[in-house]
This record gives C-alpha cells, sequence and structure tokens, in this order.
C-alpha cells in the first residue's frame, strides 16, 4: 500500500466498508488492507474492532476449528487476519481482552484436553498469548495464576512446538519477560513445572515431547528464575532426568535428549538455540545455570550405567554408500560421547578421575577408529583428546597417551590409510569395489598438530613422542608435508580470508587487500583453454582476454573477478 496524502487520493477500502450503515466484521476482514489500516492506527477501525462483540469473533477465528467442508475464507483467511490484528499490539484491543474475564476464558479454551489442536490454530493461539505476555504480562500473569490447569494443560500440549514456545516464556525462560515483569512470576517458582516438563520423558513415546521438553529445560538453564534455577541443577532433579534416561523399555529419544539436558547444566552457552547476542542478553537478566560439584555427583552416579550403552550387541545393518555399518553408531551413543567430552571440560577432578576409571575416554577413542566416517563422532573425540591434553592433570594426560594409546591407532590407522576388509569391526566395506581411504585423516592430522604444540610445553608429551621412533618418521616424512600442502597460504590459486580478516566494516576494503596471484591465475585459464576444457563459446571470448592482456599488461582486481566467474560458468554448463 502506498502512502496516500490528502486530496491526492481517495478513501482507503476499508473506509469504504466504514461509511457503510450496515456492515459485518466479515467483510473488515476480507479486505486486503486490513491490516495497514490497523498499523496505521485508522481511528473509526480501531474503535470498531475494540468492541467486546467484535474481539468475542476474532478470537473464535483464532481458537475454533471449523468443519472441513467450509469456506477457504472462514478455514485460512479470517483466523490469519485475525491473529494479525492482535498482535498489531493496539492497547485498547488488547486492553479489551485481558480486562475481561470471559474473553480470557475463550482463549485459553484452546488447550483444554477435549478441544481440538490442529498446527494452523497453535500457531495463531501461540501468537496471541505471547503478544498479551509481552505488552500486559501482569494481567496475564494474574489470570494464569487464578486458574493453575492452565500450566498442567500446556504441559500436556508440549509436542506442539507452538504451545511449547508460549511455556518457555511463561515460566520465565526468556530474557525480555522476565526482566522486566520478575515479580508477576514468582509464583509460578513454587509449582511442579519443571517435574511435569521432565515426566514427559517417562509418559510419552512421542519423539516431538521429548525434543521440546529438552528445549524448554535447555531455555531453563540459560535464563530462568533463581528457584527455579536452583531447582533444576538440584542432584534430585538430575537423578530424575537419569531414572527416566536409562529405563530400557523407553524409547532412544529419552536418552538423548535427557543428556541434552544435562550437557545444557554443564556447558549452557553449548545448545544455545538463539544466537550469541541473545545469549549475552540473557546474562544480564535471569541466572545462568551452572552445575554445583553435587550436581557433577548426581550425573557420576549413572555414569556406568550410561558406558554401557557405548558397548551394543544389535545386529541391525544400515547400507552406505561405501559399504555398510553393522551396527551403526546411533543417536544415543553418538550423545553420551558429546556428554563425556563436555564432562572433561568442566574441570572437575572427580568426573576426570570417574571418567578415566571406567575406561569411557578410551571407548570413545575406539569408537573414533571403529567408525572413520562419522564427523560428528570424530568432532566429540578430537575435544576429548584435547581436553585431556590441556588439562593440567598429568594422570589424564598419561592415561591419553599409554592407556588409550592414541598415537599408536593414529600410526596404524595412517599405515593402512584405507577401510581395511579384514577387519572385524562395525564398518564393512563392500566387495565390489576397493576399500576406500577412511574419513577421519583430518581429525587425526589435528590432533597430531596438537601433540606437536604442547610438547614444547609438557615434558609428559614430549618425552612420549621421542621415544616412538615410528612417530618421528612418520612426523617427519608424512606430517610435515601434509601440512605443508594444506596450507593455503601457499597456494599458487591464492588464500581465503583468514578468521582474523573478517572483522572490517567494508567487504570492498576486504576484497581488495586479497593477495591473488593474478599472474598465475591468468597463465592456468590459459592453460585451461588450450587444452580444450571449456566450450569454444568460452575459448573464444578467452583468446579475445588474453590478446587484449598482451597488449595492456593491466589486470585488476574487478577484471579476476569477471574471469573467475566464466571459469565457473563455464564448469557449471559443462556439468
Amino acid at each position: 500500500m502506498f502512502w496516500r496524502m490528502t486530496g491526492l487520493s481517495g478513501a482507503s477500502p476499508v473506509d469504504t466498508i466504514l461509511d457503510k450503515e450496515n456492515f459485518t466484521l466479515e467483510e473488515l476482514l476480507d479486505e486486503d488492507e486490513i491490516i495497514q489500516e490497523c498499523k496505521a492506527l485508522n481511528s473509526r477501525l480501531i474503535n470498531f474492532l475494540r468492541d467486546k462483540a467484535q474481539v468475542e469473533q476474532l478470537l473464535r477465528y483464532v481458537v475454533e476449528e471449523v468443519p472441513e467442508d467450509s469456506e477457504k475464507k472462514r478455514s485460512f483467511k479470517f483466523p490469519f487476519i485475525a491473529c494479525e490484528i492482535f498482535t498489531c499490539e493496539i492497547d485498547v484491543i488488547l486492553r479489551t481482552l485481558v480486562e475481561d474475564e470471559e474473553l480470557m476464558d475463550l482463549l485459553f479454551s484452546f488447550v483444554k484436553p477435549d478441544h481440538p489442536h490442529s498446527t494452523l490454530l497453535s500457531g495463531y493461539f501461540s501468537k496471541v498469548v505471547i503478544c498479551l505476555m509481552l505488552r500486559k504480562t501482569a494481567p496475564l500473569m494474574n489470570y494464569v495464576q487464578g486458574h493453575p490447569e492452565i500450566v498442567v494443560q500446556l504441559v500436556d500440549l508440549i509436542g506442539i512446538t507452538s504451545i511449547m514456545e508460549v511455556l518457555i516464556r511463561l515460566i520465565g525462560a526468556d530474557e525480555n519477560i522476565y526482566s522486566n515483569y520478575g515479580d508477576a512470576m514468582q509464583w509460578l517458582e513454587n509449582t511442579d513445572v519443571l517435574e511435569m516438563i521432565a515426566d514427559k520423558f517417562s509418559s510419552s513415546d512421542s519423539p516431538e515431547v521429548h525434543a521440546n521438553a529438552a528445549e524448554i529445560l535447555c531455555a531453563v538453564t540459560r535464563c530462568a528464575p533463581p528457584s527455579l534455577a536452583t531447582k533444576i541443577c538440584s542432584p534430585s532433579f538430575v537423578g530424575r532426568l537419569f531414572h527416566h534416561a536409562l529405563e530400557e523399555s523407553r524409547p532412544k529419544s529419552v536418552l538423548v535428549h535427557s543428556l541434552s539436558v544435562c550437557i545444557s547444566l554443564l556447558d549452557p552457552k553449548r545448545l544455545a538455540s538463539a544466537s550469541y547476542q541473545a545469549f549475552k542478553s540473557n546474562l544480564s537478566h535471569g541466572a545462568l545455570v551452572t552445575a554445583s560439584p553435587e550436581t557433577v555427583d548426581g550425573m557420576l552416579e549413572s555414569l556406568g550405567n550410561l558406558l554401557k550403552l557405548l558397548d551394543t550387541s544389535a545386529e541391525n545393518v544400515l547400507p552406505t554408500t561405501y559399504g555398510y555399518l553393522r551396527p551403526p553408531l546411533g543417536k544415543h551413543r553418538l550423545k553420551i560421547v558429546e556428554f563425556i567430552s563436555v564432562l572433561l571440560t568442566i574441570g572437575s577432578e572427580t568426573a576426570e578421575k570417574e571418567l578415566i576409571r571406567q575406561s569411557a575416554i578410551k571407548r570413545s577413542i575406539d569408537l573414533f577408529f571403529e567408525y572413520p566416517y562419522n564427523n560428528f563422532l570424530h568432532h566429540h573425540v578430537e575435544n576429548i583428546i584435547v581436553s585431556c591434553l590441556e588439562g593440567k592433570r598429568t594422570e589424564l594426560i598419561e592415561h591419553v597417551l599409554n592407556e588409550c594409546d592414541i598415537v599408536g591407532k593414529i600410526l596404524v590407522a595412517e599405515r593402512l590409510s584405507s577401510l581395511s576388509t579384514e577387519s572385524n569391526g562395525p564398518t564393512v566395506p563392500s566387495e565390489e569395489r576397493a576399500p576406500p581411504r577412511i574419513g577421519n585423516v583430518g581429525h587425526m592430522t589435528r590432533i597430531a598438530n596438537k601433540l606437536i604444540q604442547l610438547r614444547n610445553s609438557n615434558s609428559t608429551i614430549q618425552a612420549h613422542l621421542q621415544e616412538n621412533t615410528e612417530w618421528v618418521e612418520w612426523q617427519t616424512n608424512v606430517l610435515v608435508k601434509r601440512n605443508e600442502v594444506e596450507n593455503v597460504y601457499h597456494w599458487a590459486c591464492g588464500r581465503p580470508t583468514s578468521l582474523h580478516d573478517r572483522g572490517r566494516d567494508s567487504d570492498d576494503d576486504d576484497y581488495r587487500d586479497r593477495d591473488y596471484d593474478v599472474a598465475a591465475l591468468a597463465n592456468n585459464l590459459s592453460q585451461a583453454f588450450r587444452y580444450g576444457i571449456y566450450s569454444n563459446d568460452y575459448i573464444e571470448e578467452a583468446q579475445g582476454s588474453l590478446e587484449r592482456d598482451d597488449e595492456d599488461v593491466y589486470f585488476d582486481d574487478e577484471s579476476a573477478e569477471v574471469v573467475i566467474s566464466s571459469l565457473r560458468l563455464g564448469d557449471d554448463q559443462e556439468g
């Protein structure tokens, strides 16, 4: 809609409807410009919509399901427009809603057990309630406090993501609400809402319910009222989570998402779904939950039963492009390894000793080599190894070097380099093709470089590496050359922008500072065209460009970008 100027444009279609003696709400909702008129604060329109009868009808569009044979306008357009009117945040309309008990009862009738809960209307209901939380926090919280069954009903609908978002804000795990209206939410701290959410791991088999329950609890660890923060990191609550996670009859999704909550307790930044800036704002508003030594001890009590799950006897087979996995790693084992990696980052001596005693680190490293194509696993195991090597405790370093024999296992894997056909491990190559190269070489290279880096400051690592003649030979003949080849700053085609160069204010300045070897680029392009790699059209175009370059030896950054773009275009067309 264009801006209207008095005398230069006619009345809006909404005003035309309002000029009628008899008109209906449906006529207004059917008009495409109604939302723009609401945002423009059309006084005649707002005075009509603020009436209780109109607000009630708008609510019915939002919360009431219609028969399948209804008109599309009634099923889709009117509920959408009604929701958008509420989220325009017009104060008089919202005030009409929150100050009327009957209208609030109608709104929250949506979460009653006997009410249908379609995904579409759940989203509209969520948007309206969140809008009220932000703009009418105190009256909304007073209403919910007077109707405690609403919290129970919301928890029962936790499998619907939009309802989950309402619950996250309702319990205070949102910096915008809790920071401004903490007093209005104190009553929630005396409820059993966290226990009700955690018990969903036991009472439901739905992976969506488990995922959303974990998301809420993780949000509480990042930003929560003080008493909720204290409750969620208590040993009893952690014990409740592990009890649900380790039940044999429960789906694996319970274990995966329960561990996600424990990981978030140990490291709240790790599972933050929002941006880093949003996380930083949480630090200044809610309580950042940190796991106490008692909480860690509560987790360690169940560590033995957890590690037993790393050794599986399942015989299921997963076909892959390189052969098959028998059995595949699985999300639950991957999550257990991630949990171990996070435990090693918190600096708990008790946790480190327990992990050594129960061979958790050794088993994780074994999985690293048993599943050479699972990069998610490789990432977590590399973090485990680096945490051990960079730690201050010699016992941990010696465990990785001696009992786990990380150096020896790297040398064996490098010596074989391809997937073994004689191995009894879970990763089996196809018999119809040559065994492929193992896929964890990059992570092994990073671990090897970390060992070399740390040996200068750690006598234990230095002595262990010097005693191993095979390592010294491999480092000299293989690792040094590999690092030279993989050093992008030495590539003739130019280097990508390094991480420390990304703070520039101007993309143009960043581009012009790139040190492309233009002569090498031009020579490579010339040879590519000369040997017929690209089509005749590109050869003729390139020959003309090279002839012009011979006449005037000037090749700026913009010209380089054009030639590079031509190359990419040629590749696309050839492919």
